[in-house]
């Protein structure tokens, strides 16, 4: 039987804090508010007690965040797009921030499982003055277990409409794509962060961000295939290849550190569950 879960997350400003409201249907649940930096960032964790979605699963998630409220956003585990027989599964995600919203989006990873059917959408939609920060991590397959991503496919899509579009399929039988020097050369991950502002970010401010991730990658041992660029004046990205989850993982993390210091000069506050 097909899943079609939905969660509805509205965050509020409430007496100077920012608090969650969120409505469910289906397996998808948001677990207490956190307040580990103070009233001002409120983290929640989203969980999907099935573990995984199957061919014909649905999740529908809408996000909003009111003006001033800030979010953080995580999972307890990966994201599983287990074996189809012949429907796809399908994750759609649907985030919209008024004026001076601030929201970060840190899933854990997405893990295709051999003969996935998999789609995952993500659109963002950012008032004047808002910002976003996000992360995107593909694993294909499950190297550790010697269970390659060898049929199957992957539908990666994250747009901001008018800004910025990302649309990308992965076959597992495209051996150009997989092994190719110009493709994946042979990597089981993809990893992508993402910094989007509701205006346009001033030249010298996006610079110095891009300056800081830089330093970063350069110092980290996925140097050779990682780099930053800023995709036009309100959208700077990182993308990541690794053979493995924890390298690129790690990475991101910094950057996301070294970015939530110069942006919103917020300490590094990495969510509870990540310590588990």
């Amino acid at each position: 039987m097909a899943w079609h879960a939905q969660l509805q997350l509205d965050y509020r400003l409430e007496r100077q804090r920012t608090v969650a409201r969120h409505l469910h249907q289906g397996p998808l649940r948001i677990l207490q508010s956190l307040y580990p930096e103070g009233d001002a960032v409120c983290h929640n964790i989203l969980v999907h007690p099935p573990g995984g979605l199957v061919g014909g699963d649905t999740l529908d998630l809408q996000i909003t965040a009111a003006a001033g409220t800030h979010g953080l956003i995580t999972t307890p585990g990966a994201t599983r797009f287990y074996r189809s027989g012949g429907e796809p599964a399908i994750q759609r995600t649907q985030i919209r921030l008024s004026a001076r919203a601030r929201l970060e989006w840190l899933p854990l990873e997405t893990i295709c499982h051999n003969q996935c059917l998999a789609e995952n959408r993500l659109t963002l939609s950012l008032a004047p003055g808002a910002e976003f920060m996000g992360v995107d991590i593909t694993a294909l397959g499950l190297p550790h277990a010697q269970r390659p991503f060898k049929h199957g496919s992957f539908q990666q899509h994250i747009e901001v409409p008018g800004v910025w579009l990302e649309r990308g399929r992965i076959e597992a039988t495209d051996h150009t794509l997989m092994q190719g020097r110009g493709g994946l050369q042979g990597m089981a991950c993809l990893a992508t962060l993402f910094f989007v502002a509701g205006s346009p970010i001033d030249r010298t401010r996006r610079q110095t961000a891009l300056d800081v991730a830089r330093t970063l990658i350069d110092a980290h041992p996925l140097r050779l295939t990682a780099g930053a660029t800023s995709a036009n004046d309100q959208v700077l990205v990182v993308r990541a290849l690794a053979p493995l989850v924890e390298s690129s993982s790690d990475l991101l993390r910094k950057i996301w550190h070294g970015w939530r210091q110069y942006f919103w000069q917020l300490s590094a506050a990495p969510p509870r569950i990540w310590a588990t």
